[in-house]
C-alpha cells in the first residue's frame, strides 16, 4: 500500500537543525524514522529537553499559534519526516480528527507536566528539570514466561517470541514507553516491537465483573485487530480466553489464568 504521505517526505541526516529557538516557522513534523533532539537555551549554553522518535510530532504551535519557535530541533539520527504547512494541516485535522485529539492529549501532557514543576518550585525544590530520557534504554524489559506471577489478572503471550506480559491491574494501558513523558504503560510492548509500529498509548484492557474488555486508544493511527476484526476506536469490546489481539502487526494471544 502507497504511503499517503509520502509527497510530504523529506530525508535529513545526522546534525540537521530543523529550526532554531526564537525562528519563525512554517512548518510542523511528524517523524516516520530517525530521531530528533528538542533542545532549550540556558543559562551555560543548551539542554536536551527530550529526544522524539518515529510516530512523534512537533512543531505544531507555530502553526497554531503563529508564535516563534519556543526550541530548537536537531536531528540526531538520520530519518524521513514528513513536512507540513498550515494549509495541509488543516486538511488533514478535516480528513483525520483523531490527529487533533492526539495534539489535544500531548497539550495535556505538557500542561500537566509544567504545573509539577511549578509546584516543585514554589515548595523549594527549583531547579532546571531533568530532560526526558533521550532513549529507550529505560524502558521496562519485557516479561519472560517465567515473570508472570500470581498476582496477574491475565497476560499477553507472542506466539513469535514466547514473550509473557502480565495484566496486574484491573484497567491497564497498552504500548510502549514513552520518551517524550518519561512513562511506560502496564503492558510494556517496547522491546516486542523494535519496528516501533504500534503507538505508545495504543489499547487499554478493563476487567468489569469479572469478564474482560479492550479498547483501542483514541488517537491510534495502525490499527487494533481482535480475532481478525479490526476494532472500533474507543469502544470496549470483550476479549475471552485465547482470542488473539494484533496490534498494527504484533500479534498476541489473551490468556487468563485457571
Amino acid at each position: 500500500m502507497a504511503n499517503p504521505f509520502a509527497k510530504f517526505l523529506t530525508h535529513f541526516e545526522k546534525g540537521h537543525v530543523l529550526f532554531r529557538e526564537g525562528e519563525d516557522g512554517e512548518d510542523m513534523y511528524i517523524i516516520q524514522s530517525g530521531r530528533v533532539a528538542i533542545k532549550k537555551k540556558v543559562k551555560d549554553g543548551d539542554t536536551t529537553l527530550a529526544v522524539l522518535e518515529k510516530g512523534d510530532f512537533f512543531g505544531e504551535m507555530v502553526i497554531l499559534e503563529r508564535a516563534p519557535r519556543s526550541a530548537t530541533a536537531e536531528v540526531v539520527e538520520p530519518g524521513d519526516l514528513i513536512v507540513i504547512n498550515g494549509e495541509t494541516f488543516g486538511e488533514m485535522i478535516k480528513a483525520n480528527p483523531e490527529i487533533a485529539v492526539r495534539m489535544m492529549r500531548k497539550q495535556s501532557i505538557r500542561l500537566r507536566e509544567t504545573n509539577k514543576q511549578l509546584e516543585m518550585v514554589m515548595e523549594g525544590k527549583g531547579g532546571a528539570p531533568a530532560p526526558a530520557p533521550a532513549t529507550e534504554a529505560r524502558a521496562a524489559a519485557a516479561p519472560t514466561s517465567g515473570t508472570v506471577t500470581a498476582q496477574a489478572r491475565a497476560y499477553f503471550i507472542s506466539p513469535s517470541t514466547g514473550n509473557v506480559f502480565p495484566v496486574l491491574s484491573g484497567d491497564a494501558l497498552i504500548g510502549r514507553f514513552d520518551s517524550v513523558t518519561g512513562t511506560s504503560p502496564e503492558v510494556d510492548l517496547t522491546k516486542e516491537d523494535q519496528s516501533r509500529n504500534i503507538s505508545r498509548r495504543h489499547a487499554r484492557i478493563v476487567q468489569k465483573d469479572g469478564k474482560f474488555f479492550v479498547a483501542e486508544e483514541i488517537g491510534t493511527m495502525n490499527g487494533t485487530f481482535l480475532n481478525g476484526k479490526k476494532m472500533a476506536n474507543g469502544v470496549l469490546t470483550p476479549i475471552s480466553d485465547g482470542d488473539e489481539l494484533t496490534l498494527c502487526r504484533l500479534v498476541l494471544n489473551f490468556k487468563i489464568p485457571k
